[in-house]
């Protein structure tokens, strides 16, 4: 055993040559020998903190402070139980971020700043009521702090308060008119509420901060809605985030030290938050079935809640393993996928709510694809593609120069299962007359523009005795869409805003539609697919981005592209060509029943055969590289 002397004179000189490592364990030794000597412990945290090992640093101080009480311990404990949550919060260890904010607090209640790291964590650990209530806590302790109305806005939001949301970006706004990503959730949370005023304004302040400012934190995703925005913006704005959110993860791809394996069968993983009863599932389930298991293992990485549904349910038993990886953190879930041996790594949630893309960034398999969940590019860092590839079709995606990511051609992107249809109904269980024409759009609220709803409305003028019925997304939304249609002259009793219901409540209703209008610069995605299925006529107009672009897809799948306008003006003529010509509209209603059953749009196995081929191409590049 080495002398007292010998350890401490080489732990100096370790420091002073910057080996803290070893210093450390050369401090830690002296530690074994001398237990209660306090400044070896004190020595060690700093250490600790230096070495960005936090959670070790707290146990030294912890001790310290159990037996000193001493102000200075507790200032070292508190400092390393931050910087133990926010390290833990940047690697997506939120369990231990909160943990971590939890007991900082046991010691200075009245630091705000740390309420407001606690509740960012818990929010991200899905803990809703949680989080509100430590925001609340932060702003009552400061209440001049922007960022705090700004995060509290989005758990306002994400419990269904959009009021109390918007009200909140405003304050936020107010506090600091720069806090870029706030603006972009008042505008995102006002199309939810179809407040357009002074709308348009806000929309060209984000283009912008998109173009002109990279460091602003826009979302990729809010940001493929708003009306105007090109391709090559959307691109842009991709690129800016990925540099701003995924840089460290892109560095720390080569320290995890990964490699990759070759097995028998080609093992694809799933990645996803949404594995449950969403609209995902009415795509996926039947095609993940259906995969060629003498070939493929298929595995799901799931990152969301389990909702206890019979959706869920038929998911998990759909793969061949479920790994519920909710509490790993991205490090974490990359080093499993990699020990799992997974080849292709399919992303089918992109930059939607509760995106993990993180995971796909520190590269945990040879391939990485963009598919379904999330319609744009998942942009680049320094000419780097987040993604190697995306999942697309011709009609989706006509330009690759739009894309980081190399594209593959599927003959339609979308898969579908088959659908399940409740109980018949009459039209007047659902509010509507037996002699009405019934326009619909079961679109998201966030997808209705000024522009497209004044087509609506001079359609409704021109079609006596016809109505628009709406989904009922949101008081607010409603209470608006029923002021701008009293401002353009028609009768508010005319919009009719169905309730949210059952899939198969929802499926079955659609029958009494008779026209369903799309939304520009965002179509109706699974919804367009529901309507169809169910022999309603999807009305559409064809944009510039893949966001716009998707309906046109499943029109072309079905063999209708009669129903795809080139622009918004054609799109309004054919709406009230086919509402005042009953038999025209009768005809393509019996053509889109015919072609449901022979085109391959809801054939789940002949989707997944193509689907497979385009993997064993990219595989076959993989080998010869």
């Amino acid at each position: 055993m080495r002398s007292i002397n010998d350890l401490l004179n080489q732990a100096q000189q370790a420091e002073q040559q910057g080996n803290l490592s070893f210093a450390l364990q050369c401090y830690q030794q002296l530690l074994l020998q001398h237990p209660k000597e306090l400044s070896l412990h004190v020595t060690c945290g700093n250490l600790c903190i230096a070495l960005t090992r936090f959670e070790e640093a707290a146990g030294y101080f912890r001790r310290v402070l159990y037996q000193t009480k001493s102000d200075d311990a507790r200032n070292a404990l508190c400092f390393a139980l931050q910087a133990l949550g926010n390290h833990a919060q940047a690697q997506g260890n939120y369990a231990l971020a909160a943990a971590s904010y939890e007991e900082v607090i046991t010691f200075e209640p009245k630091n705000a700043v740390y309420w407001y790291n606690l509740g960012n964590a818990q929010r991200e650990l899905g803990e809703s009521q949680k989080a509100l209530a430590s925001f609340k806590q932060a702003i009552k302790l400061d209440p001049n702090d922007a960022d705090f109305y700004n995060n509290l806005g989005n758990i306002q939001r994400e419990l269904g308060a959009l009021d109390l949301a918007i009200t909140s970006y405003e304050k936020a706004l107010q506090l600091n008119p720069n806090l870029h990503h706030a603006l972009v959730h008042l505008v995102h949370q006002k199309q939810h509420a179809c407040d357009w005023h002074g709308l348009d304004v806000q929309i060209m302040a984000v283009r912008n901060l998109v173009k002109n400012v990279p460091e602003a934190q826009v979302s990729p995703f809010a940001f493929l809605s708003l009306p105007n925005t090109t391709a090559a913006e959307q691109r842009i704005c991709a690129n800016n985030y990925v540099a701003q959110t995924y840089a460290k993860l892109f560095e720390m791809r080569h320290s995890l030290n990964l490699t990759y394996s070759t097995n028998k069968k080609i093992r694809i993983g799933y990645l996803s938050a949404d594995f449950r009863l969403h609209p995902l599932a009415f795509l996926i389930t039947e095609m993940i079935e259906n995969h060629d298991r003498s070939q493929y293992e298929v595995h799901a990485y799931s990152y969301g809640q389990e909702d206890k549904t019979a959706t869920r349910k038929r998911l998990v038993q759909a793969f061949d393993q479920f790994h519920n990886i909710r509490q790993l953190s991205d490090q974490a879930a990359a080093k499993k996928i990699n020990a799992d041996g997974i080849t292709i790594l399919i992303d089918l949630t992109g930059f939607t709510q509760s995106c993990r893309s993180g995971i796909v960034a520190l590269k945990p398999a040879p391939i990485s694809i963009n598919w379904l969940g999330y319609p744009g590019t998942m942009g680049a860092l320094d000419g780097k593609p987040l993604f190697d590839y995306l999942l697309a079709d011709k009609v989706i995606a006509p330009n690759a120069d739009d894309f980081s990511e190399k594209l593959l051609y599927l003959p339609c992107y979308q898969p579908n299962n088959q659908r399940v249809v409740g109980k018949t109904t009459n039209k007047t269980q659902h509010h509507l007359a037996e002699d009405a024409f019934v326009f619909c759009s079961f679109n998201q609220s966030f997808k209705i523009t000024p522009e497209i709803f004044a087509i609506w409305m001079r359609l409704l003028a021109q079609v006596p005795n016809s109505v628009l019925w709406l989904l009922d997304c949101n008081p607010l939304a409603s209470a608006n869409l029923m002021r701008e249609a009293k401002a353009a002259g028609i009768d508010v009793s005319r919009l009719m805003f169905a309730p949210r219901v059952s899939i198969e409540a929802h499926m079955e209703r659609q029958r009494h539609a008779d026209l369903f209008l799309d939304t520009l610069p965002y179509n109706a995605h699974t919804t367009a697919s529901d309507a169809l299925y169910m022999g309603l006529p999807v009305l559409t107009c064809m944009g510039e981005t893949m966001p716009a672009r998707v309906a046109a897809s499943l029109l072309t799948s079905i063999g209708l592209p009669e129903l795809i306008s080139e622009n918004l003006q054609k799109y309004e003529e054919k709406a009230l060509f086919l509402a005042q010509h009953p038999t025209e509209l009768y005809n393509i209603r019996q053509q889109l029943m015919r072609q449901k059953t022979t085109s391959n749009l809801f054939k789940p196995k002949q989707f997944v055969h193509g689907l497979e081929l385009l993997l064993e191409a990219i595989l076959l590049k993989l080998v010869i590289k």
